[in-house]
């Protein structure tokens, strides 16, 4: 045996194995599995609330959080094809998604588009006529939208490019449309793809994700007053994306795989769990807060904060599976 392959041996050898029990048999205290199915949580503003999509590319529901009644939104819309579902501060819901279903690539990509959805019963999406690259953000206070777009929407932008939006929301007569939209920050290439996450600190900042190369990503910050941009996560070659901020801005959570570099894995979005990252540019304070991606197969993802802190809603997701595919919403309580 050569020295190369017995290092590896022993390498290989020496790293930790994962359970091969499921995550959900022994829960923390602390988590409570709420469904079992669904994805791409969202708590109302007033937190009494979680809205979340059946699967991707179907219905939005909403569950009520002291009775837990669910209640389907879009069930009346045949066809429905949607991919994310959020609140505006109003109450009022943000449905992401195409107008109607081709493949998987082309309607989570070039046909992206923003929906309005009215809380009032019957109610029907209204389109925004915006196309836009994943998942957006959006004011816990204001009627106020950031998002990302991409050549994939937009293929008048060179190639490689990708920029991050923000735009008003107003509610008139002749229904919603999108006002001051301006773009705040863009990449120039393929090193960093951006997609919106949070605004916070009163809206004058906000943490988005550059997508890297080789699977990994950064999570990062831009400070809409002063134009600048700081890698909050720090961390070259792993994987980091910002998923729910914390009230007051201070922290944010994060889908992470630094814990798989003890399973001698390459880690990326496939291997990822939960963790809690100090907004301070240091990429120093981080804290695993879930232990879902200690057995084998599977991962917790899509984490979201309640706006009074008290808890947080993530998804059950499988590795083998694409980014976003859940089958559960747990409910963690800080």
């Amino acid at each position: 045996m050569t020295c190369c392959a017995l290092a590896l041996t022993l390498s290989l050898s020496l790293s930790a194995q994962r359970k091969q029990t499921s995550p959900l048999d022994r829960l923390p205290a602390n988590i409570e599995l709420l469904t079992h199915f669904g994805e791409r949580a969202d708590f109302s503003p007033d937190n009494r609330r979680i809205a979340f999509m059946s699967k991707s590319f179907g219905d939005a529901f909403v569950m009520d959080l002291k009775t837990r009644v669910i209640r389907c939104l879009t069930c009346g819309i045949p066809g429905a094809a949607f991919l994310r579902v959020m609140h505006f501060a109003n109450g009022d819901y943000l449905l992401i998604g195409p107008e109607r279903f081709k493949d998987i690539h082309t309607s989570r990509a070039e046909d992206n588009e923003l929906w309005y959805l009215s809380q009032k019963p019957n109610s029907k999406p209204v389109r925004f006529n915006q196309k836009m690259s994943e998942g957006a953000a959006l004011s816990k206070t204001n009627m106020r939208i950031s998002f990302s777009e991409t050549p994939r929407q937009f293929p008048d932008m060179p190639k490689g490019h990708s920029r991050l939006v923000t735009a008003d929301i107003e509610l008139g007569v002749d229904g919603p449309k999108l006002i001051d939209k301006k773009t705040v920050y863009e990449s120039n290439d393929s090193d960093c793809t951006i997609e919106a996450q949070d605004f916070f600190d009163n809206d004058t900042k906000m943490t988005f994700t550059c997508y890297q190369p080789q699977g990994k990503a950064s999570a990062m910050t831009v400070d809409l007053k002063t134009d600048v941009v700081l890698n909050q996560s720090n961390a070259p070659g792993t994987y980091n994306e910002c998923e729910g901020i914390f009230p007051g801005g201070v922290y944010t959570c994060i889908e992470g795989d630094r814990q798989s570099q003890e399973y001698g894995d390459p880690g990326g979005f496939r291997q990822i769990d939960i963790w809690k990252l100090k907004l301070d540019g240091t990429g120093k304070d981080f804290k695993r807060l879930t232990y879902f991606n200690d057995s084998e197969g599977w991962k917790a993802s899509n984490p979201v904060v309640s706006t009074d802190g008290k808890f947080m809603a993530f998804q059950v997701a499988h590795t083998e599976d694409e980014a976003g595919v859940g089958y559960g919403i747990c409910l963690y309580r800080f």
